[in-house]
């Protein structure tokens, strides 16, 4: 295929989308998207993001030199989008999203309930760099939703339903996997025995839909019909 020559120009797509929530030393609240975010080393667990110096947030986590970042899930895509297109300066994002905050564990800056995923930092250096400065920080802490967990302990995060920004667009991501990590020198056993895996996690996490489901229908049926389980207060199931 032939390729199209372009100038220096940052492609690199797609990316994660995230909420970062701060706080200054004042103790209000900010939140706003960032899409510029990646990990930058696993001990200590660092992670970077980039910022405007003219962005509120940016002026709160200079001030604590603390952040949260926070992983949205496809419902909040909307939501997501208003906080990178307002600013804090005239709006409170956080109230108006009507965003469920809880305080951090090892930083002063809040966390969002609402994210499935959360993670605390704490600001190790800041590199200016020109249009954006670097904000390079340690992960100190994180909150993950426990339907996120199998019973091994492993994170799913393709169960959250996280989403990816791409030139412009926001995407969902996919929850079939198209390879494992060493799967190209992994012999045929281990092939067989993570893909029996894998069907009986998929098994066990659409039967806890299914159930979810169906309790939510039931909850449905006594609020408008009355008595246990959608029954009529007569006795009678409402089918």
């Amino acid at each position: 295929m032939k390729k199209v020559d372009f100038k220096g120009s940052v492609i690199l797509n797609p990316v994660p989308v995230v909420l970062i929530t701060s706080r200054n030393k004042e103790g209000k609240d900010n939140v706003f998207t960032v899409a510029w975010v990646g990990t930058v080393c696993t001990k200590p667990p660092m992670l970077s993001i980039s910022i405007r110096p003219e962005r509120l947030s940016y002026e709160y986590i200079k001030e604590t030199m603390e952040f949260t970042v926070n992983l949205p899930s496809q419902d909040l895509v909307k939501k997501v989008d208003f906080c990178g297109v307002r600013s804090g300066r005239n709006i409170d994002k956080i109230k108006e999203m009507g965003f469920t905050m809880r305080e951090g564990e090892k930083v002063s800056s809040p966390y969002i309930n609402d994210c499935p995923v959360s993670i605390e930092c704490q600001v190790k250096q800041i590199i200016p760099l020109g249009t954006h400065d670097v904000f390079i920080a340690e992960v100190v802490s994180s909150h993950v939703n426990e339907n996120l967990m199998d019973e091994k302990g492993k994170i799913h995060f393709e169960w959250a339903d996280l989403i990816t920004y791409c030139h412009g667009e926001y995407f969902e991501m996919t929850k079939n996997p198209i390879g494992s990590f060493g799967y190209s020198v992994m012999k045929e056993k281990t092939k067989q025995r993570k893909a029996e895996e894998k069907s009986k996690e998929i098994k066990k996490k659409t039967k806890i839909s299914e159930n979810k489901n169906s309790d939510k229908t039931k909850e449905k049926r006594k609020k408008k019909f009355g008595g246990k389980n959608g029954q009529h207060k007569t006795g009678k199931r409402f089918v």
